[in-house]
């Protein structure tokens, strides 16, 4: 079981960037999915969360309107397209998969991406 998440980078404040995660050994359409991030010296949070069970997604107040979650069934992926991005979006972001229902706790997931880095920066 494992997942890949990549497209991470530098970009300029006001930009955008998409994020992918794929899966494998496992089916992402029999999970619920969550985006989260950490800054530096900072705890872990939820971004987006996402239900498999009725397509319910959920966004942080702080990126909401800002990012959309999406995901590809037929290639095991899901994706975090990030726009107007600001400098307090830098941080490394992960993906994330659990059975069950949506849910925004961190330590309901037992399935994490490695992170990749988001750096907004002018």
């Amino acid at each position: 079981v494992q997942l890949q998440a990549s497209g991470g980078g530098l970009v300029q404040p006001g930009g955008s960037l998409k994020l992918s995660c794929v899966a494998s050994g496992f089916t992402l359409n029999d999970h619920s999915n969550g985006w989260f991030r950490q800054a530096p010296g900072k705890e872990r949070e939820w971004v987006s969360c996402y239900s498999t069970f009725d397509g319910l997604t959920i966004y942080s107040d702080s990126v909401k309107g800002r990012f959309t979650f999406s995901r590809d069934n037929a290639k095991n992926t899901m994706f975090l397209q990030m726009t107007s991005l600001k400098p307090d979006d830098t941080a490394v972001y992960y993906c994330a998969a659990r059975t069950g229902d949506i849910y925004s706790l961190s330590s309901g997931y037992p399935y994490w991406g490695q992170g990749t880095l988001v750096t907004v920066s002018s």
